[in-house]
């Protein structure tokens, strides 16, 4: 990797950690003792790396020395390019979109369906360009974490079993057009990706005063997938829902919490609805104008799988669950 890209791999590193311990940049900079604005610029590319951030940061999310071999990656990455020293290139601004350009999501639906083997989560937002300029692309993340809490474990189950795009399928559309998109960050358990407005087509931008609805979907294998599902609101959103649909015959039990930039994680104010549809127990969970930076999660566990139900429900006709 060349210096710029060991350092976008190390700032994305920090982001997943902290994305998966469901802290916000200011309490992740009070645990380790910076001011917000540092973590918010390391993440962004504005500030390099440093000895001292990697090891607070190390410490601080307990990345079972995930992020201290990003440094040590950085500091080679230095080493060989030390003899010919050239340009720095120019940083990303912090905000990914162009200047002039603002999106509100006015509605945010997600809605993750499990089959017995694999996990398929299809997310559709109406976006809104409230800036002055148009808007080309936007921005996703695709992060898992198979054990949470042991860090060192999940980290090694991923290094062995990477989330692939095979695997992945990911598809995007956009008033009915297929979406392209790049990866910006491809990593064994996070990836962002930019969903393009534009196909072998043409193009189709989000310009101002334009609202628009998208939709994307990926499927990940239950052995990847750990029984948590988070939301953050990562920009302005009018309205936020959940459901989540499992086998009726697994007897999925689901609960929530939420955190914020200046509170620990407490219950959701409203418990998730249930119903059941042909043999799935969907549960559905709302809420309007969540803060900005707000964190929803919501986990679940499979009771009849704990004592052995499902095993002798499921074991007839292949699909029949």
């Amino acid at each position: 990797m060349t210096v710029e890209q060991a350092a976008e791999a190390f700032a994305a590193d920090v982001a997943h950690w902290r994305e998966v311990r469901g802290l916000a940049k200011r309490e992740l900079a009070r645990r380790m003792g910076f001011d917000p604005s540092y973590v918010s610029h390391v993440e962004s590319g504005r500030h390099n790396p440093t000895e001292d951030f990697a090891l607070r940061a190390e410490e601080a999310l307990n990345a079972g020395k995930a992020i201290w071999k990003r440094w040590l990656d950085y500091e080679a990455a230095k080493v060989r390019t030390a003899p010919a020293p050239s340009a720095q290139a120019p940083r990303r601004a912090e905000q990914p979109y162009a200047t002039g350009s603002a999106i509100v999501v006015e509605h945010d639906a997600a809605r993750l369906h499990y089959d017995g083997s694999h996990y398929r989560l299809t997310m559709r937002r109406l976006l809104r360009n409230t800036g002055s300029e148009p808007i080309s692309r936007y921005l996703i993340r695709i992060s898992v974490d198979r054990y949470p809490g042991e860090p060192e474990r999940s980290n090694a189950h991923y290094r062995e079993h990477p989330l692939t795009w095979d695997e992945l399928a990911l598809t995007a559309a956009c008033r009915g057009e297929a979406m392209r998109w790049q990866t910006k960050h491809d990593r064994d358990a996070f990836k962002e990706v930019w969903l393009v407005f534009e196909n072998a087509e043409g193009r189709f931008p989000l310009y101002p005063g334009e609202s628009v609805w998208i939709e994307y979907a990926y499927s990940v294998g239950e052995e990847k997938w750990g029984r948590w599902f988070q939301r953050a609101v990562r920009l302005p959103t009018e309205h936020l829902a959940v459901e989540l649909a499992f086998p009726a015959a697994l007897d999925p039990a689901v609960w929530g919490t939420e955190t914020s930039m200046t509170a620990e994680a407490v219950p959701l104010r409203t418990a998730p609805t249930q119903r059941e549809e042909n043999g799935t127990r969907i549960f559905s969970w709302s809420t309007s104008a969540p803060a900005l930076h707000a964190r929803y999660r919501l986990e679940w566990r499979f009771r009849s799988q704990a004592n052995g139900t499902w095993l002798k429900e499921s074991s007839g006709e292949p699909g029949a669950a």
